[in-house]
């Protein structure tokens, strides 16, 4: 096979990210579980007027309302930026055409989308200047591991805290307590690989809330 026909099989490096509509994705969810959004909002402890903002695009949610929505709705917070690709063996994504989703205090993108998600969940997040996960540390089954691809992200993992600079990489028990924190007055990025051991777990829901 050469590399032209190669090339012809997958996304053309031109081609935009699948676009993310975290509104008619929550109104989707919503919706396939018969709830009204006064009822979702009296579930989550979330105001109805920001549901409805959120459902009309007029706002981008935070990660820590997407996770009180997850909990709520029993879906990964992942599941708020997913397209309706179907499920897949293989996934394969260019640069800049891969489903992303922002957030007020970063952004995620999802590197298997299409993709079973039990066992392993790819992500690439973008963490805001100083942005944390909280006080609360996160638990989880499985294993968890971090790789730093663009400026400083501290890491505590069971009370001893790991200082990531670009290259460096973690690899844990997820059921360590731990949490993160963005010690740059700039964006950082990483490579956040969440290997779960349950199926009923959701380690993203644990993993972003603030």
């Amino acid at each position: 096979m050469t590399k032209r026909s190669v090339a012809n099989e997958s996304t053309a490096p031109g081609m935009p990210p699948d676009e993310i509509n975290v509104g008619r994705r929550l109104r989707e969810l919503r919706a396939g579980r018969g709830l009204s959004m006064r009822i979702l909002a009296e579930k989550s402890g979330l105001n109805v007027n920001t549901l409805s903002l959120i459902e009309n695009q007029r706002t981008s949610p935070s990660v820590s309302t997407l996770q009180q929505l997850a909990q709520t709705l029993q879906v990964t917070i992942s599941a708020f930026f997913e397209t309706n690709q179907g499920n897949k063996q293989v996934v394969y994504q260019k640069s800049g055409a891969r489903p992303k989703a922002a957030f007020t205090h970063g952004s995620i993108e999802d590197l298997g989308a299409g993709i079973s998600r039990f066992g392993v969940e790819p992500l690439i997040v973008t963490h805001s200047p100083k942005g944390d996960s909280g006080k609360t540390p996160i638990v989880h089954t499985g294993l968890e591991f971090v790789y730093c691809l663009e400026g400083c992200i501290a890491y505590s993992v069971d009370a001893k805290t790991y200082l990531l600079e670009p290259g460096d990489s973690l690899l844990f028990e997820a059921y360590l307590p731990h949490h993160w924190k963005n010690m740059d007055d700039t964006s950082s990025r990483t490579l956040l690989v969440l290997c779960p051991m349950d199926e009923h777990d959701k380690p993203t829901e644990r993993h972003f809330s603030r």
